[in-house]
Formats: structure tokens, C-alpha cells, sequence
């Protein structure tokens, strides 16, 4: 049973962030340019590309890294420092490349093991939770990434159609 819910728990959480979250994105993304892409609403805000960064860097850390095993060399502040425009195409294939990665991972992950702790970002958390928050900090990203993209274009989404 306990198996089941693990089970169920991450076939979930892929699918959220490959079938669910990255197509909303990918939506987005076809309907600007990359000059919007990178347009910031104010200096304390950050441009869909920064929050393209920043997802990337954070499902790697988190699941790759943090749950998968593999070296962390994640330079967090580059994500929201980035201020030369990086084409539209070449981060769309960095984040499904990262999203590629984050499933591999937690496909080959054994259910059994997501009480396990992990050390990321210096806090001690369980691989549940490390699951956990990488779907939520991308559904909450992905949010911030369709509202600016409606700002901008005036467009409906049609997301029913995906």
C-alpha cells in the first residue's frame, strides 16, 4: 500500500512537470518574441527568460542532484542575473533538457526510499519533499510565466487544446 501511494506520488509528480506544466510553457513561449521574453515589467522583477533559468536550475539541484545523486554545480544568482538575451529556442531545449533529466530520475527512483533525507540548498529535507517542492515551485513559476505572457500578447492560451 505504502509502495502504491510512493508509486503514484512520483508518477504524478512527472507527469506535472512533462505533460502538465512544460507544454503550458512551451505554449507561452511560441506566442513571444524573444525581445518579450526577456522584457522585465520592473527592476524588481524577473523576465520569463530569468524564470526559464531559474526552473531549470532548481528541478536539476533539487531532483538531479539533490534526489539523483549527481554533482551540484548550480550557480543560483546567475538565474536571476542574467540580463543578455539568451534565444527563445535555446532555452526551451535547456528546460526540456533539465525536465528530461528530472524524469529519468525520478523514474529509476524506488518509491521506498522518498523518506530518505537530502541535504539541498544547506536544508535537510526528505526526498518527498524535495519532490514536493520542485512540482510546486514550478507550478507556482509557470503561473507567474502565463500571466506575463498574457500581459504581452493579449492572447488566450487555449490550453483546453493541448
Amino acid at each position: 500500500m505504502v509502495s502504491d501511494i510512493g508509486q503514484t506520488f512520483i508518477a504524478r509528480s512527472r507527469y506535472h512537470l512533462s505533460e502538465d506544466f512544460l507544454p503550458k510553457i512551451e505554449r507561452c513561449l511560441s506566442l513571444l518574441t524573444d525581445q518579450q521574453i526577456w522584457w522585465r515589467p520592473n527592476s524588481e522583477s524577473n523576465s520569463i527568460g530569468n524564470l526559464l533559468l531559474h526552473l531549470s536550475g532548481n528541478a536539476r539541484q533539487w531532483i538531479v542532484c539533490g534526489v539523483g545523486g549527481v554533482a551540484d554545480a548550480r550557480d543560483r544568482d546567475s538565474e536571476f542575473a542574467q540580463r543578455e538575451m539568451i534565444p527563445r529556442e535555446e532555452l526551451r531545449s535547456l528546460l526540456k533538457q533539465t525536465l528530461r533529466e528530472v524524469d529519468t530520475t525520478l523514474a529509476q527512483f524506488d518509491p521506498a526510499k522518498l523518506l530518505e533525507m537530502r541535504t539541498i540548498q544547506g536544508l535537510d529535507v526528505s526526498v518527498l519533499e524535495a519532490i514536493l517542492h520542485v512540482v510546486e515551485h514550478f507550478s507556482m513559476h509557470t503561473g507567474q510565466i502565463i500571466l506575463l505572457t498574457k500581459l504581452l500578447t493579449a492572447h488566450d492560451l487555449h490550453f483546453y487544446d493541448l
